[in-house]
Formats: C-alpha cells, structure tokens, sequence
C-alpha cells in the first residue's frame, strides 16, 4: 500500500502543477466587478480555439485532481 499512496502523491503533485499552469495560461477575462450589472456577454458568448481547449483541460484535470484526493482516503 506504500507504494501505491506514493504512486498516488506524485499523480496529485504533478496534476496540481497542471493546474496551476493551465490557470496561468487562460486569458484574463479583464472586466473585474463590472460584469456584476452587464455581464451576459460571458455567459452567452461561445469561446472557441484555445480558450475552449484551455477550459476543457482545466476541467478534466480538476477532476482528476479531486479523483486522487478521493482515492487517498482509501489507500492508509
């Protein structure tokens, strides 16, 4: 089980990482608290190219930042 809890430590470790770096990446959506009165052009605007892809990775590596997590309560 030691090895697998390391196995586990470094996926986390370097998941994080990704997702730290996939943060940086996305562009600034730059309206700060003045989308609080017209901000309906981030809800219903499409993103496409490498806004989309950025949003996707960042998704499907948070996800499995939280899978591992997960998987450490089972793994003493």
């Amino acid at each position: 089980m030691e090895i697998l809890r390391t196995v586990l430590i470094i996926i986390q470790f370097l998941l994080a990482l990704g997702l730290i770096a996939i943060v940086i990446l996305q562009p600034a959506k730059g309206e700060g608290l003045g989308s609080i009165g017209g901000g309906s052009k981030l809800f219903f605007s499409k993103k496409k190219g490498y806004e989309a892809m950025l949003e996707k990775a960042t998704t499907w590596v948070a996800v499995a930042f939280m899978v591992t997590s997960f998987l450490f309560i089972f793994v003493k």
